[in-house]
């Protein structure tokens, strides 16, 4: 049986590493993606040496050039695309300031890597999808995104306002509809998941372990056709937009 090939972007560290992992556990060929090719290449062969099919694939998602360059590399080594896992994703906020404090430079870094290399990593790898006979696309977003928590006083989110990467997260939830709408009548199904609140070098305040950070993207990765397309969950929970 030909193995599912999945794309994981920012899996040097954290998340996407243990969803590259988890995935390949799962019987996947798994392209571990960084913008370091030297750290991506080394994270590789750690799991590979742990019996694990994973290869390495230099990847700077905001970088025009280097999607470009891994969209013709996944080509020419595989000929399709059957998974991708947006996971990339930038924190720049200062903590200590308010949102009309919150700097220009800091919503324009943040969208670059949280929203637009998305959306750029997505329409360069769309045609290799839609040669998969049941493309998954797993975009990692945030409950942070959510409009409806951020507005009800009585939500676990609501005090917590770091505007660029909220927002963020939000554009990647439209996004996430918009691509799902467009991609209805098609085998390509497209999703946002929220990780959780997991220990990370991006949030060393959090309750949820790696493994279970990874969860959620892997399983989206990986649902059948009657699975969900243009969802917001986490662990199986739908979220609120």
């Amino acid at each position: 049986m030909t193995r599912k090939i999945a794309l994981v972007t920012g899996a040097t560290r954290g998340i996407g590493l243990e969803t590259v992992r988890q995935l390949a556990q799962a019987q996947v060929h798994v392209l571990l993606a960084g913008r370091d090719g030297a750290k991506a290449a080394e994270a590789a062969h750690a799991l590979k040496d742990a019996g694990l099919d994973v290869e390495p694939i230099a990847l700077d998602v905001t970088d025009a050039a280097s999607i470009a360059a891994a969209a013709e590399e996944i080509e020419r080594r595989h000929g399709r695309l059957d998974i991708l896992v947006n996971n990339a994703g930038v924190l720049a906020d200062d903590w200590a300031k308010k949102p009309s404090e919150q700097t220009l430079d800091t919503w324009h870094y943040t969208f670059e890597t949280n929203l637009f290399a998305v959306v750029a990593v997505t329409q360069a790898l769309l045609p290799l999808l839609k040669k998969s006979d049941a493309g998954r696309i797993v975009n990692v977003s945030s409950i942070l995104g959510s409009n409806a928590l951020h507005a009800e006083p009585s939500s676990g989110i609501y005090d917590v306002k770091v505007p660029a990467y909220n927002v963020s997260k939000t554009a990647v939830n439209g996004w996430t509809v918009h691509l799902a709408h467009e991609l209805r009548d098609t085998s390509i199904k497209v999703n946002a998941i929220h990780p959780g609140s997991v220990r990370t070098d991006m949030n060393a305040q959090g309750d949820l372990d790696v493994e279970t950070g990874a969860k959620t993207s892997v399983q989206l990765a990986l649902i059948g056709a009657d699975g969900p397309s243009g969802s917001f969950s986490h662990l199986g929970q739908v979220l609120p937009w």
